[in-house]
């Protein structure tokens, strides 16, 4: 039987909405009701607008879990950022990027990602380079984060309140967005690259020097005596400065920039993405995120100590995927649009015993699973639903909040 011109028009409908709806734009966590830290600025990210080339992230850099201390959070200045993310990220194969001090991507929560790459150097002479992160202190570690000269919040390595680092059992969520335009994961993927084998903790191949005098440099450059860096000592442990670490290629998962080329559940065609490294116990471990440079290109707006202020000068569609909430639960539904799979994750700083329950757009209920813990991704099993667009609704007695994703058959 021929397809009418409405079935056709509708087909074609769904198929640019499979196609608009890519993790890009589905992946970050959305405050849907107005949420705020301390009734000052709003949490989490505040909206996401896209094109067919670019995202655009609106956020005031506040996560919504609880951060801090600052002595007046009155004071703590509005950021204002409007992050924009290449829907179409390039390789960049030749002159890389290198990372600098500040930001390198951009958290799911709408929080800076920083590159460990202080700025400071031993004696100023731009060799030994501070690593931030060793210098943190475990509650900025485990979710305060750091505010930096301008008041801006943000985190050298995934914040464990953004994702469980030893939830193990199933491939971890797209935490975030490198400025390059690819995927920053957690610590556990597919054990090989073709999407195939048990998932395993990702393992970066910076591997910390034997060394107990800072004389020569991860090249095996020696270094004159005054170039040298302060011998490993309490004061300066192994690990302080970044060029404690050399790159080793093929001893870890991971390449040169802290990723590989990879199946993922959101990428089934395949991506480059970069991981969240952590050792065996969960603890962030070098580089953390992206190490060194980007592999991909990374266009004008973002980089430098002033930008994450990109003006929308285009016509843009307003992506909108959560309803009403009531004490609002960060979570990530991934991949969307999915095929046989979802995976619902619900960030460790919420409560227990949620309900998820999924239904049609026309109410009926197609799946439900109660006790849902918090660190957790819980696997639906989707291929005996019909293709379309379903509602995730996720409460228990004092939260509540839904999500529409799309199952998609190829």
């Amino acid at each position: 039987m021929k397809r009418t011109t409405l079935q056709v028009l509708l087909l074609c409908t769904m198929a640019n909405a499979y196609a608009q709806l890519s993790p890009e734009v589905t992946s970050w966590l959305v405050n849907a009701n107005g949420a705020s830290w301390h009734d000052i600025l709003e949490t989490n990210v505040e909206q996401v607008q896209y094109t067919d080339n670019d995202v655009y992230i609106s956020c005031k850099a506040i996560p919504g879990y609880d951060i801090g201390p600052w002595e007046d959070p009155s004071l703590v200045p509005n950021q204002n950022f409007v992050f924009k993310i290449t829907r179409h990220p390039q390789l960049n194969s030749s002159n890389p990027f290198m990372l600098e001090k500040g930001r390198s991507g951009i958290w799911a929560n709408g929080v800076s990602m920083f590159s460990c790459k202080t700025g400071v150097s031993y004696r100023g002479q731009d060799i030994w380079h501070t690593n931030g992160a060793l210098q943190e202190d475990p509650a900025s570690i485990n979710c305060d984060g750091t505010a930096s000269e301008i008041g801006e919040y943000y985190n050298y390595v995934a914040p464990t309140c953004l994702f469980d680092g030893a939830a193990s059992k199933v491939h971890s969520p797209i935490l975030g967005y490198a400025f390059d335009g690819y995927p920053v994961y957690g610590p556990y993927a597919f054990a090989n690259t073709d999407g195939s084998g048990e998932i395993v903790r990702m393992i970066s191949s910076y591997q910390i020097r034997e060394i107990t005098e800072r004389t020569t440099l991860p090249d095996g450059t020696l270094l004159n005596t005054d170039l040298s860096g302060p011998k490993v000592s309490n004061t300066y442990p192994i690990g302080f400065y970044m060029e404690d670490y050399a790159f080793i290629e093929g001893s870890g998962s991971l390449d040169k920039h802290n990723g590989r080329f990879c199946i993922t559940p959101e990428y089934p065609e395949g991506t480059y993405a970069y991981f969240v490294t952590v050792d065996q116990t969960g603890n962030p471990a070098y580089p953390y995120t992206i190490a060194d440079s980007y592999v991909g290109v990374v266009p004008d707006g973002n980089l430098g100590e002033f930008s994450g202020h990109n003006e929308i000068t285009e016509s843009v569609v307003t992506y909108s995927s959560i309803g009403n909430v009531q004490n609002q639960i960060d979570m990530m539904l991934y991949p969307n649009p999915a095929q046989e799979y979802v995976y619902v994750y619900i960030a460790p700083s919420f409560e227990n015993n949620i309900t998820a329950t999924i239904t049609d757009m026309s109410g009926k209920v197609v799946m439900v699973q109660q006790n849902l813990q918090p660190g957790i991704a819980y696997e639906f099993y989707m291929q005996n639903v019909m293709q379309g667009l379903y509602l995730l609704k996720l409460e228990n007695e004092n939260v509540s909040a839904f999500q529409k994703f799309i199952i998609s058959r190829k």
